[in-house]
């Protein structure tokens, strides 16, 4: 199973069957590059420019940018409903946790997440294997917020996302807020991670993926 950083808030999923799962893809002005290549499923978080642009994927690709139960490709998904704010989206507007099943693997995508989480949000989550967090602030839960939701969902890996690289054409914070409140984290000299129990184990491992 490999997970592969595409930048900002997009990875790409791929299991030993070569199925792909894509999420929240962005589009040229975000700064990194645009993912060219194909995928079974897309998920979106929400309907903002960095995290919607499907236009160079094919046509038929199934896109899931909604709440709810699917299963697409033998890849079970859920879309917990969540802001993309403080104030009940009222600002931003909505977003969605994705909960990805894929290989055996429990995937959590926060996508734009603007609030710390409830205990019954908690709860629907579960447990989980790998969580990709927003920890960039400006837009999302800052790199403090997202120390107390990922102590809160106790992920096996994290993966911080949405934050200032020197590739992003905004202004975030970068990560290492985040890092110094979570008190762990591992540099990871490429953009993309092949997983297996050896990786997937303790609580709250952090992976810093790099994109050159």
């Amino acid at each position: 199973m490999k997970i592969t950083w595409l930048g900002h808030a997009s990875f790409l999923l791929e299991d030993s069957k070569g199925r792909k799962l894509l999420t929240d893809p962005f589009d040229s002005t975000v700064g990194y590059s645009l993912y060219k290549g194909s995928a079974d499923v897309i998920t979106i978080s929400h309907q903002h420019f960095d995290h919607n642009f499907i236009q160079n994927i094919n046509p038929g690709t199934k896109v899931i940018d909604k709440v709810g139960f699917f299963n697409e490709c033998d890849i079970t998904i859920q879309g917990i409903p969540s802001y993309h704010d403080k104030n009940k989206g009222a600002k931003r507007g909505e977003n969605i946790i994705f909960i990805i099943e894929m290989e055996g693997y429990k995937f959590c995508h926060l996508g734009d997440l603007g609030h710390i989480l409830e205990e019954k949000d908690i709860d629907l989550i579960g447990e989980v294997d790998v969580l990709f967090i927003p920890v960039g602030g400006n837009y999302t839960i800052n790199g403090e917020e997202a120390s107390k939701v990922a102590k809160s969902i106790e992920s096996k890996l994290i993966i911080p996302m949405h934050y200032k690289t020197p590739q992003l054409s905004f202004d975030l914070d970068g990560v290492e807020t985040f890092l110094t409140f979570m008190k762990n984290g591992e540099r990871v000299n490429s953009n993309t991670l092949e997983i297996n129990e050896d990786i997937i184990t303790g609580k709250n491992n952090i992976k810093i993926f790099t994109i050159n």
